[in-house]
């Protein structure tokens, strides 16, 4: 199975950080408006995904929801968890205190990855 979601090594230790921190975590990626389209960091339960969001896969073992109108618009697309230097667009999530900002890099599939891809889990 073709993975939906990955992460760069630096997102991988802001997110052990993190967790040391503040225990369980979640990600969540809006469509857009006050949040942005950055993906946001929560602690595990601070953030309630909507019906028909999408949980795209986990990293670290910690899910990560999209928003279903944007995963609509970027279902053809693997994700690459980053983070960068920087006051991100939302400011509500866990890494904002350190400076820093998770984005996501896209990429799209191939026909052979879409093929085999990972089911995706829905919110009902």
């Amino acid at each position: 199975m073709v993975k939906r979601l990955d992460a760069t090594e630096k997102a991988l230790e802001m997110i052990q950080l993190l967790s040391e921190q503040h225990g369980d975590l979640m990600f969540y990626q809006a469509g857009g408006c006050c949040e942005g389209t950055q993906p946001q960091c929560f602690e595990k339960g601070g953030f309630f995904p909507r019906m028909n969001d999408v949980c795209i896969g986990t990293i670290n073992g910690y899910e990560f929801w999209v928003d279903r109108d944007l995963f609509e618009y970027w279902q053809y697309s693997h994700f690459t968890l980053d983070v960068l230097d920087g006051f991100g667009p939302g400011g509500f999530s866990l890494e904002t205190p350190y400076n820093k900002t998770f984005k996501i890099h896209y990429r799209l599939f191939t026909e052979e990855e879409l093929k085999n891809l990972e089911p995706v889990k829905r919110m009902e």
